[in-house]
């Protein structure tokens, strides 16, 4: 994780469901795909979903600790969500500055499976940054409530003011988000229209379910997602790339 020459005024984030590091089609985890990938987008914040930690199926290993240093992260904080009997998986949240805040937030909703978001300020040249990094359930009602939970919630709340943005798996494949929660709260959507950001399954995309909304001194320059062969092989998701500028620069 690095500035870029000829990037300067711009921040640039990936948002990636990983999936532990096994890839969507051949079944096999390979993590150094995943370092890969992400490694070529020269991102200064990544936000990650479905990053293990100790699992056996993910030969123990503590895959916060590892991205974090191959990809060279100058701060970074993990949030578990599923746990098995021996590790478990969750969100990752890297930055090439520092977190000035951290928060974990539970979005369990009555005994469907854990999921959660970070809440961080990161801390850039630019200015300071609100930042939430999610992966939402599969039910359009759950989604609907853990959106809610998230953007009423006094933590979310505290920091509102700041220029915010909202990442990861949305797993809204009918977009109802962006018309229902996110409008009633003055966000816009970054990856609209669907048709042009559909991220799952990454050998043969189908579905927009990686997403991003932003909110208060952000202008977006670019956003896409990585169509790579790497890419297509190294999970079940592709990657979704955003530059955006704060006001504040």
């Amino acid at each position: 994780m690095r500035s870029v020459p000829g990037r300067e005024g711009t921040v640039r984030l990936v948002s990636y469901n990983i999936h532990k590091g096994i890839g969507g089609r051949d079944l096999r985890y390979r993590l150094e795909r995943i370092c890969q990938v992400i490694e070529e987008q020269e991102p200064d914040v990544v936000c990650l979903q479905e990053v293990a930690w100790h699992a056996r199926r993910t030969c123990h290993h503590d895959q916060p600790q590892i991205l974090a240093r191959h990809l060279d992260a100058h701060d970074a904080c993990f949030q578990i969500n599923v746990r098995y009997r021996q590790g478990g998986y969750g969100n990752l949240l890297l930055s090439h500055w520092p977190l000035r805040q951290k928060h974990h937030l539970s979005l369990r909703l009555d005994r469907r499976k854990p999921r959660g978001a970070q809440l961080v300020v990161v801390d850039t040249p630019r200015g300071e940054l609100f930042l939430t990094n999610w992966h939402l359930g599969l039910s359009e009602s759950e989604r609907h409530w853990q959106a809610r939970h998230l953007l009423r919630h006094p933590v979310f709340r505290a920091s509102a003011h700041l220029p915010t943005l909202i990442a990861g798996d949305f797993n809204d494949w009918r977009d109802t988000l962006a018309r229902g929660p996110f409008a009633e709260h003055a966000f816009d959507q970054v990856t609209g229209p669907p048709s042009r950001f559909r991220s799952f399954p990454a050998y043969m995309p189908l579905l927009s379910l990686d997403k991003m909304f932003h909110r208060g001194g952000i202008s977006i320059h670019a956003a896409h997602l990585v169509r790579t062969p790497l890419s297509r092989r190294a999970s079940d998701h592709l990657p979704l790339v955003v530059d955006f500028e704060l006001a504040s620069f």
